[in-house]
């Protein structure tokens, strides 16, 4: 488990994950430079809370239905792993 943690990212993943970014960031019209700012705001808060592994973390928005009125609204997605819980919140 520790392995992975520890392991950096290669090229190749490293350049999937931006062109994810890339890709969900044209469906949403959310610049990749914005989708950026939001991951690391989000990370920031949580790492307030918890420890967590930001260089995997995921973020994905997607538009989906609003019931019954035909309407598509954004949905933020997060994966996030958490490393260990702090339980020395102030």
């Amino acid at each position: 488990m520790f392995k992975n943690i520890l392991k950096r990212k290669s090229s190749r993943e490293i350049a999937k994950d931006r062109l994810k970014i890339l890709l969900i960031s044209d469906r949403v019209n959310c610049s990749p430079e914005m989708m950026e700012m939001i991951k690391n705001d989000i990370a920031k808060v949580i790492s307030k809370y918890m420890k967590i592994d930001a260089k995997s973390m995921e973020i994905q928005i997607t538009k989906t239905g609003n019931r019954g009125r035909g309407l598509k609204n954004p949905t933020l997605y997060a994966n996030i792993p958490i490393l260990d819980l702090n339980h020395d919140i102030p």
